[in-house]
């Protein structure tokens, strides 16, 4: 992935970590898992699939029967909370990056001349609705040099400096910075687009 070093420090396991910044499908698939779970939670998904299937590659999981890969994301402990629904997801979303883009994760976001371009490669993606896109597009953006031209535009208001996404975490203090901006914006009622 291009820039200096990435760094992102979401999972609290640094194996996990590194194959975050290491693998753009792990990345893809982290960001997918990410709702109605704890980050931690859906950023490690890739790492467990990973050591189950002794491989994360979109062609092995697109190739694979959906009850299949579904039985894997749900052996304890399960990649999410909703693992047959959430392993089906995932399953589609390797399918499409086969289909799409020749199994390489990666190819969403390189050559991406805009940030409009950028948003809409990542709304494509099975999973990957308005506000998780603009959070991944933040997140390529901070964490790992991918910046287009209008990138901010279209990742905001996830391109600010507020800490309020994955897209701003890249130490253990940074991950507690956007628990505690989000607990802030729950009890006010506000979104973490507010």
């Amino acid at each position: 992935m291009p820039g200096t070093t990435p760094t992102l420090a979401v999972t609290g396991d640094p194996a996990a970590d590194r194959l975050l910044v290491t693998d753009p499908l792990a990345l893809v698939i982290g960001m997918l898992l990410d709702q109605q779970v704890p980050m931690e939670w859906a950023f490690k998904g890739p790492a467990t699939l990973s050591d189950r299937l002794g491989t994360l590659d979109a062609r092995t999981i697109a190739s694979m029967p959906v009850e299949d890969f579904v039985a894997v994301c749900a052996e304890k402990p399960a990649i999410h909370r909703f693992p047959g629904s959430m392993g089906a997801r995932v399953h589609q979303c390797c399918a499409y990056l086969v289909a799409e883009h020749d199994g390489d994760a990666a190819a969403v976001w390189t050559g991406a001349r805009t940030g409009a371009e950028l948003l809409g490669r990542v709304r494509a993606l099975p999973g990957f609705g308005d506000e998780k896109a603009r959070i991944f597009v933040a997140l390529l953006a901070k964490r790992f040099g991918v910046r287009p031209r209008g990138w901010k535009e279209a990742a905001a208001p996830f391109s600010d400096a507020t800490p309020r996404s994955v897209a701003d975490i890249d130490s253990p203090e940074a991950l507690a910075r956007v628990r505690a901006w989000k607990k802030a914006q729950k009890a006010a009622g506000k979104s973490k687009q507010d």
